[in-house]
C-alpha cells in the first residue's frame, strides 16, 4: 500500500492553491497559455494551467543547489523555459522538469531574462553586467556595464532596453553598441523589470511606487496601472495584448489591459 501511494506521488504533479505561494517573483507565459511562476521561497517554479496551480520544478531548500534562490523565468518564442538562480549563479534551461545549467555558474544574481532568436540576455545585479550567451549554453559575453542592472528586454528591431535604479534609469542599446538615454531622471523608486510593447511603449514595474510605469514612444514616464491590490509589483510578461504581473507580497497574479485596467487573475477575486 505504501509503495503504491509513493508511486502515485512521484508520477502525479503536486497540486496546490494560492495559499501555497510564498514569494513569487516572476511570471512567463507559454504559447498555449500555460503560465510559469518563479517562487523564491518554494523554492522552484509553479505551473498555472486551466486555473489550477501545481509544482512544475521543485528546487531544494539547501543553499547552492539548483533553483534554491530562483529569481526570474522566461519562455522563448520557441517555447523553451529558462530560469535564473542566484544560489548557483546560473541560468537554467528546463527540460523534462529538470534544470540544465547553461553558463557553468558564471552569472551572479540574474534579475531578468530576455531572448532574441538563439541568444539569451540576462541582467546580473552582483557583477553589474548585462550578459549574452547562446541558448544552447556557453561562456557569457559582456554586453554592457551599468550600475545596479535590474531589467532587460529586446524589441522587434533587436535593440536592448536596460533598466537601472540609478541614472540613467533607462537606456536603449543598438546592435552596433551605441546607446541612447531614454530616461535620465530618478522617477522610478524601486524598478524591477522592463518590457517593450509592439508600439514602442516601455513598461516598468516599480515595487516602492506600487505601480507600472509607461513611457510612450518619444514621451515621458506616466503612471499607467496602479491598484490598491498592489504591494510589491515585480515580474511581468506579455500574454497577447495584455500585460501579466506578479506581485510578491500580495501575493497575486494580475492582468493589465492596454487601457491600464487591472484584474486579479489568481487567486480569483
Amino acid at each position: 500500500m505504501f509503495r503504491s501511494v509513493l508511486l502515485l506521488t512521484l508520477l502525479c504533479p503536486l497540486t496546490a492553491d494560492a495559499a501555497d505561494w510564498v514569494y513569487p517573483l516572476d511570471v512567463a507565459t507559454a504559447q498555449d497559455g500555460t503560465l510559469y511562476i518563479a517562487d523564491l521561497k518554494l523554492p522552484g517554479i509553479w505551473k498555472l494551467a486551466d486555473g489550477e496551480l501545481s509544482v512544475h520544478v521543485q528546487g531544494e531548500k539547501k543553499f547552492r543547489t539548483p533553483l534554491n534562490a530562483i529569481r526570474c523565468v522566461h519562455v522563448t518564442a520557441d517555447g523553451v523555459l529558462l530560469a535564473g538562480d542566484s544560489a548557483t549563479r546560473e541560468v537554467y534551461r528546463i527540460e523534462d522538469g529538470k534544470p540544465v545549467p547553461l553558463t557553468e555558474g558564471r552569472i551572479g544574481i540574474p534579475t531578468q531574462i530576455a531572448t532574441s532568436g538563439e541568444t539569451v540576455y540576462v541582467t546580473d545585479l552582483e557583477l553589474s553586467r548585462v550578459w549574452k550567451f547562446p541558448l544552447g549554453g556557453g561562456k557569457p559575453e559582456e554586453v554592457a556595464v551599468l550600475s545596479g542592472p535590474r531589467g532587460v528586454d529586446v524589441d522587434a528591431e533587436g535593440n536592448l532596453w536596460l533598466l537601472s535604479p540609478n541614472k540613467p534609469q533607462l537606456r536603449k542599446r543598438a546592435a552596433d553598441g551605441s546607446e541612447t538615454v531614454i530616461h535620465d531622471g530618478l522617477t522610478f523608486e524601486f524598478p524591477h523589470e522592463v518590457l517593450v510593447g509592439k508600439d514602442g511603449s516601455v513598461y516598468i514595474s516599480d515595487g516602492y511606487a506600487k505601480t507600472i510605469w509607461k513611457i510612450p514612444a518619444g514621451g515621458q514616464p506616466e503612471k499607467w496601472a496602479t491598484s490598491d491590490q498592489f504591494s510589491n509589483p515585480v515580474g511581468m510578461c506579455w500574454q497577447d495584448e495584455n500585460l501579466l504581473l506578479i506581485d510578491s507580497r500580495a501575493p497575486g497574479l494580475f492582468q493589465i489591459r492596454p487601457e491600464g485596467t487591472v484584474t486579479k487573475l489568481y487567486p480569483a477575486q
